[in-house]
């Protein structure tokens, strides 16, 4: 078939340039639609929002081209400390430690912020052969045939394609306008994301403080003396925290960062996040793939939304292009059913455990309590079983595509 394009990515954010890179690498005329205009975040300032990438992440980029761009500036995580306890109480006497020394592969992962790992992806798509680039614009209407996807923008162009890929978010118009439903659930709480300057040096070591109104994440960021922070809280609590000046939002923050790291200031502006897990019914459909937040949207309590969804680019990629090589085209319903058997179950998987993970911790029930502390005591003082803990987050468990393996397709 003849199409103005083989692949037709909605959405540019982070998923969708590295599955372009991919695609384009095994020979697909690949167009990236992008709502934003590209300078509007490959120019902007330090902000704190960072990505923890994990290694089998890392090795993607470097399989596709993108992490010699943006390795210098990102931050090796050489330990993860995970405790329970109350803001001001301090933690409580069982904790989860756990060191890169424990694995051969090296730092478990790095901070990244995502300023340079979205102009990293912008400039290697704009130099990349086979990939075009749409910025402002946007997908309004598809249709598909037998034959393929016709995609019309905002502007009123129509595109042909072989395949409509989404990576347009959890409120996915391509998987909307595919008849693809989403299941899920609000937690009641919101993400506070900001970056801290902090006195002391964190050494790489990445925090995670479980309280019961949600978690606070204190990830190192390069340069020892600023670190990103994920804190959850109730929405209602959160709404007022948020509408603090920022005086009163570092008083309010203080109690729950403790003194660990010295004197602390606000470095970067604030945003907020409503926290849910969303979930697509299927993650295909014919002439459609969804990828990342657009099949599923995970609580942030591990860090896993990108990764997972550079999952979802490492499996679709290596299903697109050797069914390529067998002569089939870029939309074959087999290839795109093998992309659901390989994905759905693993996603649907780490975002029940992480809906799980949460629940559990945002609670004050005495009971619970006890017990989740004896199980990060019991888990501190196994090594094998810390070690599986680290190999799992760090994406090197289980049938790896090859991009995940830092190989090429």
């Amino acid at each position: 078939m003849t199409w103005d394009t083989d692949i037709l990515i909605a959405g540019g954010g982070l998923n969708g340039p590295a599955l372009a890179l991919a695609l384009a690498a095994g020979g697909f005329r690949v167009t990236v639609v992008d709502a934003r205009p590209a300078p509007d975040r490959a120019e902007a300032g330090f902000d704190g929002r960072a990505y923890a990438l994990a290694i089998a992440s890392v090795r993607l980029l470097k399989a596709i081209g993108v992490w010699g761009a943006v390795a210098d500036k990102a931050q090796p995580i050489l330990e993860i400390k995970a405790s329970d306890g109350r803001a001001g109480e301090g933690a409580a006497p069982f904790f989860l430690h756990f060191d890169a020394a424990e694995i051969e592969e090296g730092p478990m992962g790095h901070m990244l912020e995502d300023r340079f790992l979205y102009a990293a992806f912008l400039a290697a798509i704009q130099a990349a052969p086979g990939v075009t680039l749409l910025s402002g614009e946007t997908v309004v209407a598809q249709e598909g045939s037998g034959s393929g996807v016709a995609v019309t923008l905002a502007s009123g162009r129509v595109l042909t394609a072989g395949l409509l890929v989404g990576c347009d978010g959890r409120g996915s118009g391509v998987a909307t306008r595919a008849g693809i439903r989403r299941v899920g659930w609000g937690y009641g709480q919101t993400a506070l994301v900001t970056a801290i300057r902090h006195e002391k040096d964190h050494h790489g070591i990445a925090q995670q403080f479980f309280m019961p109104s949600g978690p606070l994440a204190i990830l190192p960021l390069k340069g020892g003396h600023h670190s990103s922070i994920v804190w959850s809280e109730t929405a209602e609590v959160a709404a007022a925290i948020q509408a603090l000046p920022d005086d009163q939002y570092l008083t309010a923050l203080r109690p729950r960062f403790g003194d660990f790291l010295g004197e602390i200031s606000l470095a970067g502006a604030r945003f907020t996040y409503p926290l849910s897990l969303s979930l697509a019914e299927r993650f295909v459909a014919p002439r459609v793939a969804l990828v990342g937040d657009a099949a599923h949207g995970v609580h942030p309590i591990a860090g896993q939304g990108l990764n997972l969804g550079l999952r979802d680019v490492a499996a679709l990629a290596e299903v697109l292009i050797l069914a390529r090589r067998r002569g089939q085209e870029p939309g074959d319903a087999v290839a795109l059913e093998e992309y659901q058997r390989r994905r759905r179950f693993d996603a649907t998987a780490l975002a029940l455990g992480m809906d799980a993970v949460n629940r559990v911790f945002s609670t004050d029930n005495p009971i619970l309590r006890l017990g989740r502390d004896l199980g990060m005591g019991v888990v501190g003082a196994l090594p094998g079983l810390r070690r599986a803990f680290i190999r799992q987050a760090a994406g090197l468990t289980g049938e790896l595509p090859k991009l995940l393996a830092g190989k090429a397709i």
